[in-house]
């Protein structure tokens, strides 16, 4: 994992090493079963070194959350520069959180298992964070083409995200044995069929 990747700040590397050490200390225990003086242990960085950089443990986890949506907006940003079609769009993003999963379950744990807004009371819910709204205009701009029907687009976004969101749940429990995209063109379908026009 690029842990350069997980702050939206300039990297240090000892930020770099609490930040990653954080996230993987937050998936496996949970933010509030894991206090700082666990990441100081597991990190090897020292306690003034964590304070100076982040002030306390929500700190820590702001700044690992931050990171992570700015990186997935960014990439979404990118997808849909990438790709023609708002449907062509949709599948990349798909594609992309099922690899991510596999390259990377800790992120996708932490950004889909979180509840973000218990240690982070100001932050609005992750469903309205910038990846999710980008998400929600590549389904929009579908349904203006008339490549999807015209629904509401929050029951449309729904519709041909949340499968493939669930798979991911699945994956990351174990439910799953077979990486993610094995199944994407068949998550794909079920769920453009869902709502195509």
């Amino acid at each position: 994992m690029s842990v350069n990747a997980l702050s939206a700040s300039p990297a240090t590397p000892a930020r770099d090493q609490v930040l990653a050490t954080a996230l993987r200390l937050f998936t496996e225990k949970g933010y509030f079963n894991t206090s700082v003086q666990d990441v100081v242990r597991e990190s090897g960085v020292s306690t003034g070194s964590i304070y100076h950089h982040f002030k306390d443990k929500e700190g820590i986890a702001k700044a690992l959350y931050d990171g992570l949506v700015l990186r997935m907006g960014s990439a979404f940003e990118a997808i849909v520069s990438q790709y023609r079609t708002p449907g062509d769009r949709c599948r990349a993003v798909i594609e992309y959180l099922f690899e991510m999963t596999e390259s990377e379950p800790e992120i996708m744990a932490f950004m889909l298992y979180a509840k973000h807004r218990e240690f982070m009371p100001e932050e609005a819910p992750i469903c309205s964070s910038r990846p999710f709204e980008l998400m929600r205009n590549m389904v929009s701009d579908a349904m203006d083409s008339g490549e999807l029907l015209p629904l509401d687009p929050l029951v449309a976004a729904t519709a041909v995200f949340g499968g493939a969101l669930r798979m991911i749940n699945l994956r990351l429990d174990g439910i799953l044995d077979k990486p993610l995209p094995t199944y994407l063109d068949e998550v794909w379908q079920c769920a453009w069929r869902s709502v195509a026009a």
